[in-house]
């Protein structure tokens, strides 16, 4: 069996990512011995882009927003989220 080397305690966050770019992991860890975890109520990263829509079209999803009684921003997210996965299927 491999011996391990201790991790080092680091100063600040920027210090430890930079260690893990160098390092191999697996030098300090028996990845053997982990266990699948999942986070279901950690939020997935947000970009904030800019998105120019004809008017017209923007009234309509707030209007299609409206009657699901969703913010429009996110019936956007959904739309864009369902037909990204309906293409990935269809190009598979």
């Amino acid at each position: 069996m491999k011996k391990l080397k201790n991790i080092p305690e680091f100063k600040s966050e920027k210090e430890e990512r930079e260690f893990w770019a160098e390092n191999d992991s697996s030098d300090f860890i028996d990845w053997n011995k982990s266990e699948s975890v999942s986070f279901p109520k950690l939020k997935p990263s947000t970009k904030t882009i800019s998105l120019r829509l004809p008017e017209s079209l923007l009234n309509e999803i707030k209007l299609v927003a409206h009657k699901r009684d969703v913010p429009y921003q996110s019936l956007i997210k959904i739309i864009l989220k369902e037909r990204i996965d309906e293409e990935l299927r269809n190009s598979a």
